[in-house]
């Protein structure tokens, strides 16, 4: 009797699809340049991780930090943005998240890579790590180029007028139609 009541009326959604690319928040070609993100930072991560001895170890640990933070939040991130998780967390600024992230981290690998190139003990397996490591660097610079293209910068607002000439005129219009209440109609 239940399924005749709702049968008629319930349509299946389109948008019930667990992965939701592309949509306002990533496009398919940002969804794959943040694949390849995750992918170089992991690579990155496990290649320093193999490394048996190190000359200069805060190097070492600089650039495993900045590759595991990579790895694991640029992760997070891919997973919230083409899920339908990005509701549930309650974050209103997306794009300047997205935005302000990617290039913290292409500056933290370019600075962890340079300076782990420069005191690494020369064995291929670090030259392989620091290869990867601005691989990755070039993936997050590359987000960042797309992201230009698609939607500008996150911080600019388009429209007219700076932010208080329009809060002034929401004001203005906010009064007048509580003191003209034949203007509200």
């Amino acid at each position: 009797m239940v399924s005749e009541v709702y049968s008629a009326t319930t349509a299946p959604s389109p948008k019930s699809s667990w992965c939701q690319v592309p949509s306002e928040r990533l496009d398919r070609v940002r969804f794959l340049v943040k694949v390849s993100e995750v992918i170089f930072s992991f690579v990155a991560f496990v290649l320093e991780e193999v490394v048996s001895s190190c000359s200069s170890c805060f190097a070492l640990y600089f650039f495993e930090f900045v590759s595991c933070t990579a790895f694991l939040f640029t992760l997070l991130l891919l997973v919230l943005l083409s899920t339908a998780l990005h509701a549930r967390v309650g974050v209103t600024c997306w794009p300047k998240l997205d935005f302000w992230y990617t290039s913290l981290i292409a500056l933290l690998f370019f600075v962890s890579s340079i300076i782990f190139a420069t005191n690494n003990n020369g064995t291929d397996l670090e030259k392989s790590a620091v290869g990867f490591g601005f691989l990755a660097m070039s993936a997050f610079l590359l987000d960042l180029v797309f992201f230009y293209k698609t939607s500008g910068l996150p911080f600019q607002k388009s429209g007219g007028g700076t932010p208080a000439e329009g809060g002034a005129q929401l004001e203005t219009e906010k009064l007048n139609s509580v003191s003209n209440p034949s203007a509200a109609e």
